[in-house]
């Protein structure tokens, strides 16, 4: 089967969706299919490759404008590359880039569109014009053949919008969730980890901290740094809250692997992937109440309303105060972790895919 997975940005742009697409196109490649990852071309990258995982990228010239994170972003020649390419399927993974909405709507093979999230993204100008475009894209997107959901609650959402259950399959983000490896012992200290935007509720967290005898590391880039550098100042907690930034891998895994708990004080969230990371070392969660993180966190963390430093606070303070509860909690987050595995999924992907071609392929 020929499956061409579309968005916008890919690696070396990493985020959750390009994660996902990259996870998902490495199992398929190996089960045998031909998969390519049509994308834009950003500076210093390469027109086309073959990755070692054995799929394809295909990068158009593009053109963006670094406004937010990501960027907004353009490319030439998507639907020409789309029929050039006569994929079995197509999936499209994004909604915030009107060239590839254009092109993707008028594409006549048979494509699915993976929904991710159901909010609008920015804010400010670039909050309102993303509204107005997903008021735009919603008809378009009724005209996809199937539509994935990433989580439950996106497609309970999806239904209370008005779209048909019928058309709508959940297929959760995974990750590959190694065997736990003991990072080191317990350190004093509780962990944010994530991209820097309004949506992830830090400055709530950062409020929060007033009440907390512990001190917090916040990793990530975005552009609320500046906002969050200035709130630590403003309220004299540069003693107590240390802004790391951006990260590698490899210290990430350690940071997530000896400290106390990570805190997610989100205020939207469709899925949260990185609680699956930081639960699959046995650290349990402090977030919100809100969309996709109770399913995905369940009884692996403590659940608190949203813009509300106070419940967080207290929860916090509970999970500091009971070493116990903290070790309890960390076994249960690790096989609510181990759900998330991809070696759960796959194969319902594989036969959601084939069975999606089966039933609309073109004659």
């Amino acid at each position: 089967m020929k499956i061409v997975d579309v968005n916008p940005y890919f690696y070396p742009y990493g985020g959750g969706i390009e994660n996902r697409m990259h996870q998902t196109s490495t199992l398929l490649a190996q089960r045998g299919h031909d998969v390519t990852v049509l994308t834009g071309q950003l500076p210093g990258t390469e027109a086309e490759e073959v990755t070692p995982e054995g799929y394809r990228i295909i990068r158009l010239k593009s053109g963006y404008i670094n406004i937010y994170n990501p960027p907004y972003m353009w490319s030439h020649g998507i639907l020409e590359a789309l029929d050039s390419l006569d994929a079995d399927i197509v999936n499209y993974n994004y909604r915030w880039a009107p060239s590839y909405n254009k092109a993707l709507d008028k594409y006549k093979g048979v494509k699915i569109h993976t929904v991710h999230n159901t909010w609008n993204e920015g804010t400010g100008i670039t909050g309102k014009v993303s509204a107005i475009n997903d008021k735009l894209f919603w008809d378009k997107m009724m005209r996809y053949d199937r539509i994935v959901t990433v989580s439950e609650d996106i497609r309970q959402d999806l239904i209370r919008r008005g779209a048909p259950p019928e058309k709508l399959f959940m297929i959760p983000t995974c990750g590959h969730v190694p065997e736990y490896r003991y990072m080191g012992e317990e350190e004093d200290f509780i962990l944010s980890l994530g991209r820097l935007v309004k949506v992830k509720g830090i400055k709530y967290l950062i409020e929060a901290m007033k009440d907390v005898d512990c001190k917090l590391k916040i990793c990530g880039k975005g552009p609320e740094e500046k906002n969050i550098k200035k709130q630590i100042k403003n309220m004299g907690l540069e003693d107590r809250i240390e802004f790391v930034g951006f990260v590698s891998e490899e210290e990430k895994n350690r940071l997530m692997g000896t400290c106390k708990m990570l805190v997610m004080p989100s205020l939207y969230e469709a899925f949260g992937l990185v609680a699956v990371e930081i639960m699959s070392q046995k650290k349990p969660i402090v977030c919100t109440n809100v969309n996709g993180l109770p399913e995905t966190v369940k009884d692996g963390g403590i659940l608190v309303n949203p813009r509300d430093p106070k419940a967080l606070a207290e929860a916090i303070n509970t999970l500091l105060a009971d070493d116990q509860l903290r070790k309890e909690m960390g076994e249960r987050a690790r096989k609510q972790a181990e759900y998330y595995d991809w070696s759960n999924h796959i194969d319902n992907y594989e036969r959601f895919l084939i069975d999606t071609v089966e039933k609309f392929q073109r004659k």
